[in-house]
């Protein structure tokens, strides 16, 4: 019983190390350029919000003091 377990576990591991190989990895440059891009849309997204929100703000104060 205990020897099937650990044969189990060496299988599964031998089919782990196969897989492995298999696997493409990105270029750096390309990892970095994804990145850059990812942080600027969420800059962009960020200032977006943050410009909706002053007009909330300013819009809703402007009303009330009315």
């Amino acid at each position: 019983m205990e020897n099937k377990f650990i044969q189990s576990i060496m299988t599964y591991f031998r089919g782990v190390k196969i897989e492995w190989g298999k696997i493409t990895w990105p270029e750096k440059h390309q990892v970095f350029v994804e990145t850059v891009f990812v942080l600027a849309i969420i800059i962009a997204f960020t200032l977006f919000v943050y410009v909706i929100d002053l007009i909330f703000k300013y819009g809703l104060s402007f009303l009330i003091m009315k």
